[in-house]
């Protein structure tokens, strides 16, 4: 195949080998092809140049992209080279949308899945964030990608099943058939079956994720690693899995070893044990401990980083104690730019206030809320209640009640609904059966279970400074209802303003739609809404939460108000005329 001298020659040989792609569905031979035409400084415009091709097509182009650039970053396509394309769709998402209407929407589930797949680190959205104009479309699409697929119960499922998958393996699924291979072998210790089903799987692009996974079960279990070293060792010198993907399965855990540190502290040193184990039996080249040198400076800049990051959160948080100022700390906490450690926040502030009076553990409770729809993702929430959970028995010998203490705290989140009831099975599920952890999951399930189990949660600590949620609800009632009786658009501003809670502005929003199906004037209380998007005192986000929560309850309120729906359709018109709501809200399910 030719070798393209220039970007203009690339393009026109890039695309023949997509299309061909799309119509045989030939990942090796798709691999093969890239890999022929060299040319690796253009990587990142083939990333671009699929997923715009795929974008508009049927589903199952679009989930066969995704599978392509899964097999590539293995590999032809470095994460900078991944991150570089995806950017360059952010930039270009302007000029997409001129003839892919829902390009905003699919763009996003894009992002969303490559960080699923794990070919984008999640923190990416930062970064590109930063890099992006404000008013761009292409914040619009990492809004999305984050808030409604991204923190969505079981955001994994989700995003992988959102094209109808194909006939290939979802990643998701190959994933867990690897797992389930290496599970068996580890029970019966026979390598033959073991390379067997994984020659089975027919995806020797994909042998890293088996690297990876081994490598991570020898971690979390050490009474595995000789049987792990050896399926690796012979599964290289068989050459059932090359030494490029030997290499690329240890970088990705080099890459991920300080997430692993927060489930088994000696990661790092059980790491270094099998990289030199593979080293010195020959399986693994050398050149990898040089090529990873700058990894071990990003271990120590790392782990660095997350003293440093629990330092300031440290003095973030006691600083938020004294001044219950939630706008305050959550400007501080986004100065720091690390959501990877949010979970590693949400743990410093519910011990720290466990080690307090009742006003701070309701301050704490009251900034989850708020943390929880500008900030944190479910997932963040629950890994950090995990990790709370995991360590109960030793936070025990510090704050003899931490159990019951924690156990409100979770209790409290469901009802301020921070999180599902679903969750809780899924957050118990992550703990030792039996462990202290468990039973206060089993505890916080049974305050919930109880009767006027809501109103009890809500007042456990007697409220704050801050209103509690039922409290607040009222007051938004009644300065809605003061202001619709003939009351001053500024006042009602300076009335919400005045509750101090931004982070529950949705409830504002959901309350004024529904009064507005109610009342006859509903031009008065839009008026209200224009007001405080205007002003930035209920954000787009907040804007938008709130005509989600109406849309949830749309069939409840077309009982009492039958023309409910039609309403609402030309509230949403309305507010996507005007820029209070995102644009693709409209699209959402």
């Amino acid at each position: 195949m030719q070798v393209p001298a220039t970007l203009d020659d690339y393009r026109k040989l890039v695309v023949p080998v997509i299309e061909e792609y799309f119509s045989t569905g030939d990942v090796e031979l798709s691999v093969s092809e890239l890999r022929s035409l060299g040319s690796d400084q253009f990587h990142n415009y083939f990333v671009k140049k699929l997923i715009s091709m795929a974008m508009d097509r049927h589903d199952k182009e679009k989930e066969m992209a995704s599978i392509l650039l899964s097999a590539l970053y293995a590999d032809l396509l470095d994460s900078s080279k991944m991150s570089e394309g995806f950017m360059m769709l952010l930039e270009s998402t302007e000029d997409l949308s001129v003839d892919i209407p829902d390009a905003i929407d699919v763009l996003a589930v894009f992002v969303a899945r490559a960080i699923v797949d794990e070919i984008l680190p999640p923190v990416f959205l930062t970064r590109a964030r930063a890099l992006l104009p404000e008013s761009s479309k292409g914040i619009e699409v990492l809004q999305v990608a984050e808030k409604s697929y991204l923190s969505a119960p079981h955001h994994a499922e989700l995003v992988e099943r959102k094209w109808g998958g194909s006939t290939h393996f979802t990643v998701e699924e190959a994933k867990k058939r690897i797992q389930d291979i290496l599970r068996e072998y580890i029970e019966s210790g026979d390598t033959d079956e073991a390379f067997r089903c994984i020659r089975e799987l027919g995806l020797p692009f994909f042998h890293h994720e088996v690297v990876k996974r081994a490598l991570i079960l020898g971690i979390e279990n050490l009474s595995s690693q000789p049987l792990i070293l050896k399926l690796l060792k012979e599964s290289t010198t068989g050459c059932l899995i090359s030494s490029n993907q030997v290499s690329k399965g240890f970088s990705r855990v080099a890459e991920t070893v300080d997430d692993l540190s927060l489930d088994v502290p000696s990661a790092k040193t059980l790491f270094d044990k099998l990289l030199s184990a593979a080293i010195s039996e020959g399986w693994l080249d050398a050149s990898f401990c040089k090529s990873a040198a700058p990894g071990e400076d990003m271990w120590n800049a790392s782990s660095e980083k997350v003293k440093h990051f629990k330092e300031e959160s440290g003095h973030i948080i006691q600083e938020y104690f004294l001044s219950d100022d939630v706008p305050e700390l959550i400007r501080s906490l986004q100065e720091l730019s690390a959501p990877e450690y949010n979970a590693i926040f949400l743990k410093k502030l519910i011990t720290l206030a466990m080690d307090r009076k009742n006003r701070e553990k309701e301050m704490a409770s009251v900034l989850l809320s708020s943390l929880s729809l500008e900030l944190f993702s479910t997932g963040d929430i629950m890994k950090g209640f995990i990790m709370l959970l995991q360590s109960a028995e030793d936070t025990a010998l510090d704050i003899v009640d931490a159990p019951s203490e924690l156990a409100l705290f979770l209790a409290r989140a469901v009802i301020d609904e921070v999180l599902l009831p679903l969750n809780l099975d899924d957050i118990s599920s992550k703990l030792r059966p039996n462990s202290s952890g468990s039973q206060t999951v089993q505890m916080a399930s049974s305050l919930l279970a109880a009767r006027h189990s809501g109103e009890r949660i809500l007042r456990c600590w007697g409220g704050g400074t801050g209103w509690a949620v039922e409290d607040a609800k009222d007051k938004i009632s009644k300065l809605l209802e003061e202001y619709n009786t003939g009351g001053d658009l500024k006042e009602a501003c300076q009335c919400i303003r005045d509750l101090g809670m931004p982070f529950f502005n949705h409830e504002v929003v959901k309350k004024a739609l529904v009064m507005a199906m109610e009342k006859q004037n509903e031009a008065s209380i839009l008026a209200l809404l224009q007001e405080c998007s205007s002003e930035g005192l209920i954000t787009i986000n907040q804007m938008t939460n709130g005509f989600a929560r109406v849309k949830e309850g749309l069939d409840d309120l077309t009982l009492d108000i039958p023309n409910a729906q039609e309403k609402f359709r030309g509230y949403v018109e309305l507010a996507t005329e005007r820029g209070w709501l995102l644009p693709s809200f409209a699209s959402l399910p």
